[in-house]
């Protein structure tokens, strides 16, 4: 019996028999290929699926897996990228990256959204979108993928970056299109899709919340958390101790700062010293971690418009806040840091809502950057039992003159001048309240 051949095929090859026919299908189907996608991989559940998935819909997948920190066996990532079908597994340690060019910026200016959030994600997601797009513009893809949700902050910082450094670039975002999330409408449908298609599983339960780390923070939501009475039950917190169980003598410490950013750690206790930013920073989050310090429980809003309840541990992010507050108090002039806060609070949202390649959020690094050139010091600083509490500081730079402030020495300050001061910036109280007497009388009459 004639064998059945494809019609695009029909007329070729025969004369060469199966093997040569079994080469034209594979050359065929590589000509039917929607294009390479470089996938910002995790290892986990999601994405595992999302590459198989990719692959059903003619796509030659790269893994992209970026280490920024995050405890992950890297290893085992690549070894399941690759029997799952990715066509390359790239691995990069950013973390170095991560910390000199994304959390230094963020330390500058005090970066807090919405009075208590250090940004730990937001940093991150641009961090890892250049990677991914250097990859693709390596492999010459025109496409890259993500798996982050529909509802979330993540999509919009991902994208907002792929699009900033590479214009022509295609996303793939498969939980926006419906014939991906109306498949996978729930964790149980992930799971039998692993199933069918040899995906591993996890093979302990699953935590009842999302978590996300990196080097500088972990954050948990969804699941249980989504109530935001709810407190967060015993065991969820991995980066730091309880602090009812921390230790009872605390850490002293002295970090030296030049233009805002840490460039020195010793611990007055056993002399422990570390200098290199990564360093400085993985030994900050030990210390921090240990007195259960950067535990924060907020509802925030997410620049999509719905509010979302996260727990957030920032071990060192927590401690270089407070620090370089304090030198920067100490060294700069009033009238400049009232200006500088006010960038800070523009730059913590624009890092927030993904706009760290924006010309805005460029030009506020450039303006944050040029007020640091006198941030120039020492803090030293007590963490103990979740807080951190500073203990003194000192800088050639300071604008604190000791004989002028002094209770017990007049110095160069004459204190009669004060009254004509007082006079003066009453003037706009007395007339203020002189008109607002008026009106009251005459409501009364």
């Amino acid at each position: 019996m004639a064998e059945s051949w494809p019609p695009v095929l029909q007329g070729t090859c025969r004369v060469q028999g199966r093997l040569c026919w079994e080469s034209c299908v594979e050359q065929s189907a590589m000509a039917q290929t929607k294009g390479t996608v470089v996938l910002a991989y995790s290892g986990g559940l999601d994405t595992s699926c999302i590459l198989v998935w990719l692959k059903e819909q003619g796509h030659d997948v790269i893994a992209y897996l970026a280490n920024i920190g995050q405890k992950e066996d890297f290893e085992a990532a690549r070894k399941k990228a690759l029997a799952l079908g990715a066509k390359k597994v790239y691995i990069e340690d950013v973390s170095k990256e991560f910390v000199e060019q994304f959390i230094w910026p963020a330390v500058q200016a005090n970066a807090l959204y919405e009075d208590r959030y250090l940004l730990g994600t937001a940093l991150a997601r641009p961090c890892i979108a250049r990677g991914l797009v250097e990859v693709a513009q390596r492999e010459g893809a025109q496409h890259v993928a993500h798996g982050a949700t529909g509802k979330g902050n993540d999509q919009v910082r991902f994208e907002l970056t792929c699009y900033a450094l590479c214009p022509k670039i295609k996303v793939i975002a498969p939980w926006r299109m419906p014939e991906f999330y109306q498949r996978f409408p729930g964790r149980r449908e992930l799971m039998d899709y692993a199933k069918k298609h040899g995906i591993p599983v996890p093979v302990t339960p699953q935590t009842p919340w999302s978590m996300d780390e990196n080097l500088m923070h972990i954050s948990y939501e969804a699941g249980i958390l989504e109530n935001p009475k709810n407190q967060a039950p015993p065991g969820l917190y991995t980066k730091t101790r309880d602090p009812a169980t921390s230790p009872d003598t605390p850490d002293v410490l002295e970090i030296t700062f030049e233009r805002g950013v840490p460039v020195k750690v010793t611990n007055a206790g056993d002399g422990a010293t570390r200098c290199t930013a990564l360093e400085l920073f993985v030994y900050l989050n030990d210390i921090a971690g240990k007195h259960g310090v950067g535990r924060i429980d907020i509802v925030e809003n997410r620049f999509v418009g719905m509010k979302s309840r996260g727990i957030y541990e920032t071990p060192a992010g927590t401690i270089l806040y407070h620090a370089h507050l304090d030198i920067e108090a100490f060294t700069m002039d009033r009238e400049v840091r009232k200006i500088k806060q006010g960038l800070a609070l523009k730059f913590s949202e624009l890092v927030y809502n993904g706009f760290w390649h924006s010309p805005e959020c460029e030009f506020l690094r450039e303006c944050i950057g040029r007020s640091q050139e006198a941030v120039l010091g020492t803090v030293r600083l007590s963490v103990f039992k979740g807080q951190v509490y500073i203990l003194g500081r000192e800088s050639p730079r300071s604008l604190y003159n000791e004989e002028l402030v002094s209770m017990n020495v007049q110095g160069d300050y004459e204190p009669a001048d004060a009254t004509g001061f007082i006079n003066i910036n009453s003037l706009r109280l007395k007339e203020y309240h002189r008109l607002q007497s008026k009106v009251t009388v005459k409501q009364d009459e």
